[in-house]
C-alpha cells in the first residue's frame, strides 16, 4: 500500500501544469530551456545561454529615445527559423516587455502572443514586414499580472528566418502609452472606422498608442508608402484595452509614409488612438509642420 501511494504521489507531481512559472535565477527564463543551452541540474543555469535578457543596470526601462537598431544591440537575440516557435517566461516583477524582431532584409511574418496561464492569451499580434531590416519591429507588451510568457512563432517559410529579442522593464514608471495620451491629442476610432495620417519625410519613426475603456480591442495598423503599398501590417487583439494599452514604434524611412489605423471590431467597441513623431532627422531640409506634419483625416 505504501509503495502504491508513493507512485501515485510521484505521478501527480509529474503532471503539474506545464505553464507554472517558477522563480527564475535571472529576470527571464525560456520555457524551452534545454533548446537554449540551459543545464538540467537545478541551480546550475548558464547565464551566457539566455536567449532574451535585460541590459545591465537599466532594469529594462527606457530612459531616453533610442532607435530600434540601437536597442537591438542591448539584448541577446535568438534566431527563429521559419515555422518554428520560441517562448520566454518571466517573473511577476516585470511590468512590461518590449519585443524586437528583424530579418536580414527579407520579409517577416510572425505571430506574437502574451500567455498568462494555460490556454489564456490576453494579447495577440499578427505581424507582417516587407523588409525586416529597413523597418524592424518594436512593440511594448504590458504584463500587469504574474505567470506571463511571450510566444513568438515565425509563420514564414523555412527560407525566411527572423531574429528576435526581449527587453524587460521592472520600474514602476508610467507605461509609454500613458505618457503619450497625457501629452498628445488623441482620437476616438469607432468600430469599423478608418483613420489615416501622413507625415513629413524628416520623421524617421512614429509611436502609436491605443486603448479602450476596458472592452476588447481588435484593430489593424498599416504603414503605407504609396498607393496600396503596405510596408508593415500589424493585426492586434487585446482582451482588455485599458488594463493592457497598446504601444508600438514604427520606423518610417523615406518619403510618402502614411499610417492607417482600422478598428476591425463592430461599432460597439470603439478605441482611442494617439500618434506622434518619435525620431526626427533635422538634417533633412524641408519645412517641418507642427506636430511633425501629422494630420488626422
Amino acid at each position: 500500500m505504501k509503495f502504491t501511494t508513493t507512485v501515485l504521489l510521484l505521478a501527480s507531481l509529474c503532471s503539474a501544469d506545464a505553464f507554472m512559472v517558477q522563480t527564475p535565477n535571472n529576470a527571464m527564463q525560456p520555457l524551452n530551456a534545454q533548446q537554449q543551452g540551459y543545464k538540467n541540474e537545478v541551480g546550475t543555469q548558464d547565464p551566457t545561454a539566455t536567449a532574451f535578457n535585460t541590459p545591465t543596470g537599466t532594469g529594462g526601462a527606457v530612459t531616453s529615445k533610442r532607435t530600434t537598431e540601437d536597442m537591438f544591440k542591448t539584448v541577446t537575440p535568438i534566431t527563429i527559423q521559419g515555422g518554428s516557435l520560441k517562448t520566454c517566461s518571466f517573473d511577476g516583477g516585470v511590468e512590461r516587455v518590449t519585443v524586437f524582431m528583424k530579418t536580414t532584409g527579407r520579409p517577416l511574418n510572425a505571430n506574437v502572443e502574451l500567455w498568462q496561464g494555460p490556454d489564456n492569451a490576453p494579447q495577440k499580434m499578427a505581424v507582417y514586414l516587407e523588409d525586416g531590416n529597413t523597418r524592424p519591429f518594436r512593440c511594448t507588451v504590458e504584463t500587469p499580472a504574474s505567470s506571463n510568457a511571450i510566444s513568438i512563432r515565425n509563420t514564414g517559410q523555412i527560407e525566411f528566418p527572423l531574429t528576435a529579442g526581449l527587453e524587460t522593464d521592472r520600474s514602476e514608471s508610467k507605461s509609454p502609452s500613458e505618457v503619450i495620451f497625457a501629452k498628445s491629442k488623441y482620437n476616438t476610432v469607432q468600430g469599423g472606422a478608418v483613420y489615416t495620417t501622413p507625415f513629413a519625410a524628416s520623421v524617421q519613426s512614429v509611436q502609436i498608442a491605443m486603448r479602450t475603456d476596458g472592452r476588447p480591442m481588435n484593430a489593424r495598423i498599416e504603414l503605407l508608402q504609396g498607393p496600396s503599398n503596405n510596408k508593415q501590417i500589424i493585426e492586434i487583439y487585446m482582451e482588455d484595452g485599458q488594463k493592457r494599452p497598446f504601444h508600438i514604434v514604427l520606423d518610417t524611412p523615406g518619403t510618402g509614409n502614411v499610417v492607417r489605423i482600422v478598428n476591425t471590431a463592430t461599432v460597439e467597441f470603439p478605441l482611442t488612438a494617439a500618434i506622434e513623431p518619435y525620431m526626427i532627422d533635422d538634417s533633412i531640409v524641408e519645412e517641418i509642420e507642427p506636430n511633425g506634419g501629422i494630420t488626422w483625416s
